[in-house]
């Protein structure tokens, strides 16, 4: 059982509950006997894992989001639902529509739901950019652009009338059931199947953190007292250029593909490092992660394998 789902008592909303982090989120709350609810669209009903009792809706309609809330009176909300961020040529207006709008959505229907005591929003390490901007906060592409956005109106909603926010700001997070779009199950399915893997040069440096450890980050954030209005990180604290990592996974899986560092262009604005500060999210929620990238990268390659 997690670490925090034992001190877990009130009804859970979720959204984004189909997706690689929330299907997982979901599972581990049903076993730890939670009472779950999530808004999920009609076509993805049946992709919730047994136990979630499903709404379907639409996180962009407002309206859809208030009537789910009201129906599911829950005391913690998690709010996962968001697209783009294997996207590079995500449009502006449906960054705002799901990942702002989205937000914005979420925290105008949880003022009308008095059970609401925590609502747990995620952001994202890109956020950050390379820190040029005065104000910590340097958005690269649409995606991370949408999550500042986000994240202004979740600290604005909590100094206008106490919203009880806590953002999250996810770093590489990655393990088994991940999309094929992501860097790690990218290379793994090249290794796997013996293909040459095309990638950038490879020197920029990322924080990666395993699904579990990131389920019990959301978790410790839902019941810390007094983080409300904070942003908090969830990384290891541990940087890992991405050639070394493509290299890890070739020799872990024994590939016979070569890696082609260098076949890519870095994106538009790429940034070197994104380190997080994991010593003031475990000051603030006790929370800190635990599993070490070569055995997260091992889970990760034995669940591709065996899929």
């Amino acid at each position: 059982m997690l670490r925090s789902t034992k001190q877990l008592s009130t009804p859970v909303f979720l959204t984004g509950a189909t997706g690689f982090i929330g299907r997982r989120l979901a599972g581990h709350l049903i076993t730890a006997g939670a009472d779950v609810t999530a808004l999920v669209l009609p076509g993805e009903v049946d992709l919730l894992p047994d136990g979630v009792r499903a709404i379907p809706g639409d996180i962009t309609l407002p309206e859809s989001v208030t009537e789910a809330l009201v129906a599911a009176q829950p005391g913690l909300i998690i709010h996962l639902a968001a697209i783009g961020i294997t996207n590079p040529d995500l449009p502006f207006t449906a960054a705002c529509a799901v990942n702002v709008g989205g937000v914005i959505n979420v925290l105008d229907a949880a003022r009308q739901v008095e059970t609401v005591k925590r609502i747990v929003l995620v952001g994202s390490s890109y956020e950050y950019g390379a820190r040029r901007a005065d104000d910590g906060l340097d958005p690269f592409n649409t995606y991370s652009a949408s999550k500042v956005a986000a994240w202004a109106f979740a600290r604005a909603a909590y100094n206008a009338w106490g919203a009880p926010i806590v953002w999250m700001r996810l770093f590489q997070v990655y393990g088994p059931g991940q999309c094929e779009q992501a860097l790690i199950p990218a290379a793994i399915q090249a290794a796997l199947s013996g293909d040459d893997f095309r990638m950038t040069a490879g020197e920029q440096q990322r924080d990666f953190v395993f699904v579990e450890d990131v389920v019990e980050g959301l978790l410790a954030a839902a019941v810390a007292p007094g983080v409300e209005g904070r942003a908090l990180d969830v990384g290891t604290g541990q940087m890992h250029r991405i050639r070394a990592v493509v290299e890890r996974i070739w020799a872990l899986s024994g590939a016979r593909g070569r890696i082609l560092a260098g076949a890519l262009p870095y994106r538009p604005g790429e940034v070197p490092a994104i380190p997080a500060d994991v010593d003031r999210t475990r000051r603030l929620t006790g929370w800190e992660a635990r599993m070490e990238l070569a055995e997260g990268l091992q889970q990760t390659i034995s669940g591709m394998r065996d899929a």
